[in-house]
């Protein structure tokens, strides 16, 4: 995924996506400074792969084109020449391991993409989360010399899914996401999106606090604070290469950002500046990684309303 806080962000007809972010902690870790340069980030700047030409010039986005200015990052199985081909579109049960297959198609000759830029560690990060964004998974597949990725995968519930294929391909300047659906056969019971709160359990004890709010149209600044057993962690861990790294999803249309700081920790704070496109519910997966185990800490906000409008109790 992109660093750099630097963001991976989507871009709403009426607006630009999520601005840039930074980590915020004790001192400076080179790991994190140091991948982010050769992965071809700039140093300063909005973000990485501008989405639209606002983008390029100061805005985040996943993949820049004119012709598709107005497109979200994820919303398109095809862009630029590129198609996900998902081989695994149905999983047989909720719950079943099963192993996910897909290529990145280059043009209409369905020729495999087999040249990718290492970003964070990896030639492609995959995203799966379910329609109603209450499954969230991160996830690194393999790729084998003829081009094919596949990764295990066990989902909890029966559904419909989204999956998310974050890459930047070796021949282009600027990487992009496709997404694709996915569905797992069963009794379908669909769940209400968690009510906002400031505070996330991410288990074992550990619990991730939200600062700020999420501005619409305007940059604002959200710090995520980690704590366990109440006392905070002031040595969090590199994990891919930062101190943490930040899904967005915008509920309805799945919409999709990725954020990752590129400096400070290890902790307790993590920080990002972010700029959402319009009102509306959005969900947070903030990714962090302490004592060699990573933990997901899940926040539902809502874009444009101030502080007094989330709600104090635990996140989902």
């Amino acid at each position: 995924m992109k660093t750099g806080l630097k963001i991976t962000a989507f871009a709403a007809a009426v607006a630009a996506t999520f601005g840039t972010a930074y980590g915020v902690g004790k001192g400076v870790d080179p790991i994190a400074a140091g991948e982010q340069k050769t992965a071809g980030h700039a140093e300063k700047g909005h973000a990485e792969k501008g989405r639209t030409q606002e983008a390029r010039e100061g805005h985040a986005g996943h993949g820049a084109s004119d012709t598709a200015a107005a497109v979200p990052g994820g919303l398109q199985i095809s862009e630029r020449g590129y198609t996900l081909d998902l081989r695994t579109r149905r999983i047989a049960a909720a719950g079943e391991r099963t192993e996910l297959s897909f290529a990145i198609t280059k043009d209409d000759t369905g020729r495999k993409v087999t040249a990718y830029r290492t970003e964070h560690g990896k030639q492609l990060h995959l995203i799966v989360a379910s329609r109603d964004l209450t499954v969230y998974r991160h996830l690194h597949p393999a790729r084998a010399a003829d081009g094919t990725w596949k990764t295990p995968v066990e989902l909890p519930k029966a559904g419909g899914y989204r999956v998310f294929a974050d890459f930047a391909p070796q021949a282009e300047k600027e990487g992009l996401t496709l997404g694709a659906d996915l569905s797992v056969a069963g009794k379908y019971a669909p769940r209400e999106l968690p009510a906002a709160s400031r505070t996330a359990d991410a288990g074992d004890g550990y619990k991730v606090r939200l600062g700020g709010d999420l501005g619409a149209g305007s940059a604002s600044e959200l710090t995520l604070s980690v704590a366990k057993n109440g006392r905070p962690v002031t040595d969090l861990q590199p994990y891919l290469g930062s101190y943490g790294h930040l899904v967005a999803l915008r509920s309805g249309d799945l919409a999709y950002l990725h954020v990752h700081p590129n400096k400070g920790g290890p902790g307790p704070e993590v920080s990002f500046t972010a700029t959402a496109p319009s009102n509306g519910t959005y969900r947070l997966f903030l990714d962090f990684k302490h004592n060699g185990t990573v933990r997901t800490a899940e926040f539902t906000v809502h874009a444009g309303q101030s502080a007094g409008d989330h709600s104090e109790g635990h996140g989902h």
